[in-house]
């Protein structure tokens, strides 16, 4: 069982960052692949980027260039890095883990965190 814990989330003006953090439970955090995902209001939830248990990762369309995605085996951490905010990334942000890589199938992830709200104000 993984529990995951997002924070770091709240308002920032468009063209500022944000760095998202989610704390995992378990001895095993090193061998789980993760992601983060959004979901606006009446919008499907998507892919922002994700990770590997090796270190690699893939990201949305939307956000290359602007937001990475790492990992701290040690801390048993992920975190997102959001730069150049646009007000179209107003969503609300969740960390997901599974047990092997799912990239943008988000319904194939095993544990969800519960979610951290991002405004970004224009």
């Amino acid at each position: 069982q993984v529990q995951l814990v997002e924070s770091g989330g709240g308002l920032v003006q468009a063209g500022g960052s944000l760095r998202l953090s989610c704390a995992a439970s378990g001895r095993t955090f090193s061998s789980y692949a993760l992601g983060w995902f959004r979901q606006a209001p009446g919008k499907q939830r998507e892919l922002v980027a994700a990770i590997t248990s090796g270190g690699s990762t893939i990201s949305g369309d939307s956000v290359k260039g602007r937001f990475t995605i790492s990992r701290d085996n040690a801390n048993n951490t992920v975190y997102l890095q959001m730069n150049s905010l646009k007000p179209e990334d107003t969503a609300v942000y969740y960390c997901a883990a599974s047990r092997s890589f799912r990239g943008s199938n988000w319904s194939a992830y095993d544990y969800w965190g519960q979610g951290t709200q991002v405004t970004v104000s224009s």
